[in-house]
């Protein structure tokens, strides 16, 4: 496969699989071997993969208008961000392309409105284990050091303390008169699906509430159903002043969002920001499909009941096992969690006709579409617990 690729760059560590097709939860490689995708493209396909709604709506759209910039009006784009207003509870929207392009317009939000608060070095509270992209802003604020490493002089302007830690944040709040924000994922995706305890958002909102800050939420991987919640940040019953999303928006489609409350509405002006490509009428009627099926399907529920059924079928079965630290998950959020490096399970689950994540070295992750079915469900861990099971007996 690798002399197939001589002229791409080497930026991924791919597994030697090709897939020709999907439908649903399932995928085929161009052999016509089929695979239970139990990762969803990483979160994004969470209505499976060519669902025949939004496929043509893609279908019917770029026949009539794919784009013609933000110099005009995007009647899509307007509708589309009234639909997120409604669903989120907060004020505007901006579209981008991707979740790193959501956070960087977040990121400049904090900073802007720190500049308009007489704050010269304005600083972002970011926590260590977080990922929130790979551009140069967003990679700054990324709290893993691997992905960081050669990237140096990053951006300045984040302040790194660790995750689930109020002391930490109310110590920053005391000592350090720069802090304007703190962006913050509700559940860390890439970091190993790490639940932060109950009252930590709320706390948190609080604590901005009291000193100023914008809460900024990165919903990229949690947001749109996936935690049995539209959003994950209402298992805590708040509201921040930013999120960003992307990932499932399009279903593939690449957009991106950031949503805004309250004073961070207010920061933005014209030239300000902007994009090209950003919630231009294909992707938006692509979004707006997807949000009808999302909410016209309940799948906020579909999730919460799924993934209960995914955490049960696991724990009953891994919980108590020798190298297992632990089972968790919220919605279809889910982990297993070992006491070794497990990377080498992902090739032996794709040999069982299973696609799964293993992220943080030591974490199985399990991104499940939404429309997995109960029997779905019951097979990935049918697939999964024989094979983690022969792993620990290694």
């Amino acid at each position: 496969m690798g002399s197939k690729m001589q002229h791409l760059m080497t930026t991924y560590n791919r597994l030697p699989l090709a897939f020709a097709r999907g439908e649903g939860v399932w995928l085929e490689d161009s052999e016509g071997n089929k695979y239970l995708d139990a990762i969803s493209g990483i979160a994004v396909c969470g209505l499976g993969h060519c669902h025949p709604e939004i496929s043509k709506a893609i279908c019917e759209q770029s026949s009539t208008l794919m784009h013609t910039s933000n110099l005009y009006e995007i009647p899509l784009q307007t509708r589309l961000a009234d639909r997120l207003a409604k669903l989120t509870g907060m004020d505007r929207v901006f579209f981008a392309n991707s979740g790193a392009e959501a956070n960087e317009a977040a990121i400049k939000i904090a900073r802007l409105y720190g500049h308009k608060k007489g704050i010269d070095t304005p600083s972002i509270l970011v926590c260590e284990g977080s990922f929130h992209g790979r551009t140069m802003a967003t990679l700054s604020a990324t709290g893993n050091r691997k992905v960081r490493a050669g990237f140096e002089p990053l951006l300045r302007g984040f302040s790194r303390i660790p995750f689930n830690d109020l002391d930490a944040v109310r110590h920053a709040a005391t000592n350090d008169q720069n802090v304007v924000a703190i962006l913050v994922e509700p559940i860390q995706g890439e970091g190993g699906i790490k639940i932060p305890d109950q009252g930590y958002l709320a706390a948190l909102r609080e604590i901005c509430d009291d000193n100023g800050w914008l809460l900024m939420l990165d919903e990229i991987q949690t947001g749109l159903c996936r935690s049995g919640k539209w959003f994950a940040h209402q298992h805590a019953g708040i509201v921040p002043d930013v999120m960003t999303l992307a990932k499932a928006l399009g279903n593939g489609m690449p957009v991106g969002a950031c949503v805004v409350n309250k004073a961070a509405s207010e920061v933005f002006g014209p030239g300000n920001h902007g994009s090209t490509f950003g919630g231009n009428p294909l992707a938006s009627a692509t979004a707006l499909t997807v949000l009808d099926i999302l909410e016209r399907e309940n799948f906020a529920n579909q999730a919460a009941q799924s993934g209960a059924l995914l955490k049960q079928l696991l724990a009953d079965a891994l919980a108590d096992k020798h190298g297992v630290k632990e089972v968790r998950g919220v919605g279809l959020l889910l982990a297993i969690e070992l006491n070794k490096p497990c990377g080498e399970l992902v090739m032996q689950a794709a040999d069982k006709g299973l696609l799964i994540n293993v992220t943080a070295d030591t974490v199985i992750r399990l991104l499940p579409p939404l429309v997995a079915s109960e029997s779905e469900i019951r097979e990935i861990a049918t697939r999964l617990i024989p094979l983690v099971e022969e792993f620990l007996n290694k």
